[in-house]
């Protein structure tokens, strides 16, 4: 499976110059846990970093900071996975697993956003084939019952 063919498509985002208020206000209406920081790439956006709701906790309200002074460029972590769409699905979160991120956007050739791969998104494919699956064997086990009468 393509990455493409289970990310969120059309992910909230945010410039760096946004402020950290701004972001939270963002997360809470949208219900999100991550915001893609991005800068203007010809007719779309590059993704340049993510701010999540951790580093909103950790690096702002745990450590005693006002976000007041704050922008998403100051909090945006360092390291970020991004994902094209054509990428396989399996070697990806790989990638996410070794990284220790749940979030990576997700770009298409020309490095432009279309979308965001979650880890709930990936949590969601595996339970629908876990259910196939299941139903595969109800079915097959129904047919038996059914030849044998």
């Amino acid at each position: 499976m393509k990455v493409g063919e289970c990310c969120t498509r059309k992910p909230v985002v945010a410039t760096a110059a946004t402020p950290i208020e701004e972001i939270a206000r963002l997360m809470r209406e949208r219900h999100v846990g991550a915001i893609v920081v991005v800068e203007k790439n010809g007719d779309g956006n590059r993704p340049i970093g993510l701010v999540t709701d951790r580093d909103l906790v950790v690096e702002v309200l745990a450590a005693g900071v006002s976000p007041a002074a704050l922008t998403a460029g100051d909090l945006m972590g360092e390291q970020m996975l991004a994902a094209c769409v054509d990428d396989d699905l399996d070697a990806t979160l790989a990638s996410m697993s070794e990284l220790g991120v749940r979030r990576a956007p997700v770009v298409d050739a020309g490095g432009t956003l279309v979308g965001m791969l979650t880890l709930d998104d990936v949590l969601g494919v595996a339970a629908q084939s876990v259910n196939y699956m299941a139903q595969l064997v109800a079915r097959e086990i129904a047919q038996e019952a059914q030849r044998r009468q």
